[in-house]
């Protein structure tokens, strides 16, 4: 089969070459890839965690080309995102686990689909984890990028009062329609304490997202697009009084399928929007990925994945 594959010689350390089908285990459907979307830490850790010759990416929709040997997951045909910490999803074909597919209905386009998984399912985990939002504020940072607006979308969903924060103007469109009450580029212009933080840049906006956490509120260190260490003055905060949680969010080894069959139900709805800011042919994986780390894409970028 086509894959994209790690190649550290290329350029985005991206190629496009032919490797060995892949063997689905018995707990494992084989999936034909129509579309798989690109995360932030798909790429922008390449260099670092990536096997050359691997392929990438964990997000895919396709059709069940093979159902799973153990009887568990959708028979064959039946159209399906996926998502998978090993990766594969960027080629033909891909092995994924029953546990973590949802089926998608026929009037849902699979390059949409393909966006929900690793952002969309962040998202939801990280608002639950910060606890009930009705009537709260909740702060988003990192808002333009896909875990943020799908975070948005959600938190509006859930009842919170939304405030997006973005690094520019530039990177504000459409944050009010997805459902933010305030947008703002300087977390100098949030005027009152929240309840909650999705924080998604890490560094010195990770410290200073905190800062504005109230009592009894919750700040969950989802990403570090900014690639940047993060210190707090916790004498600050100790002075400051009341007792508030830090914590850094992990989305957790249970299974994605029911959290994404939920995410694609909200997405048959009209009722939840991929934001897809980039689509193009997967020959142009180079393209996204650079697009995707130098922040010129809003939302998630999705690759068509087939003949040229």
């Amino acid at each position: 089969m086509r894959a994209v594959v790690h190649d550290p010689e290329a350029p985005a350390g991206l190629s496009l070459r032919t490797v060995p089908d892949p063997v689905p285990r018995r707990d494992q459907a084989l999936i034909e890839v129509r579309a798989a979307s690109l995360n932030f830490v798909d790429v922008g850790f390449l260099a670092d965690r990536g096997r050359p010759g691997s392929v990438p990416g964990m997000d895919a929709a396709g059709v069940v080309a093979e159902a799973a040997a153990d009887g568990s997951g959708p028979p064959s045909g039946t159209r399906v995102a996926s998502f998978g910490w090993d990766a594969g999803a960027w080629a033909e074909l891909r092995a994924a686990d029953t546990a973590d597919l949802a089926v998608v209905p026929d009037a849902v386009d699979l390059g949409a689909a393909s966006a929900l998984p690793a952002a969309g399912v962040t998202a939801l985990r990280a608002l639950r984890a910060i606890g009930p939002v009705v009537g709260r504020r909740v702060l988003v940072t990192g808002a333009s990028g896909g875990v943020g607006r799908f975070a948005v979308q959600l938190a509006a969903r859930a009842g919170a009062y939304v405030i997006a924060a973005v690094g520019g103007p530039d990177r504000a469109a459409g944050l009010r329609e997805l459902g933010a009450d305030e947008v703002v580029t300087d977390l100098r212009d949030v005027t009152a304490p929240v309840f909650g933080v999705l924080e998604n840049v890490g560094g010195a906006l990770l410290a200073e997202a905190f800062g504005l956490v109230e009592p009894g509120g919750c700040a969950q260190s989802i990403g570090m697009a900014s690639r940047e260490p993060t210190t707090i003055d916790f004498e600050q905060e100790r002075l400051a009084g009341g007792r508030k949680r830090l914590e850094p969010f992990n989305v957790g080894r249970e299974a994605f399928g029911p959290d994404l069959a939920y995410l694609v139900d909200l997405l048959a709805q009209g009722a939840l929007d991929p934001q897809i800011g980039w689509r193009g042919s997967w020959d142009r994986a180079r393209e996204a990925a650079e697009a995707l780390l130098a922040r010129r894409v809003r939302g998630k970028a999705v690759l068509d994945i087939g003949p040229a």
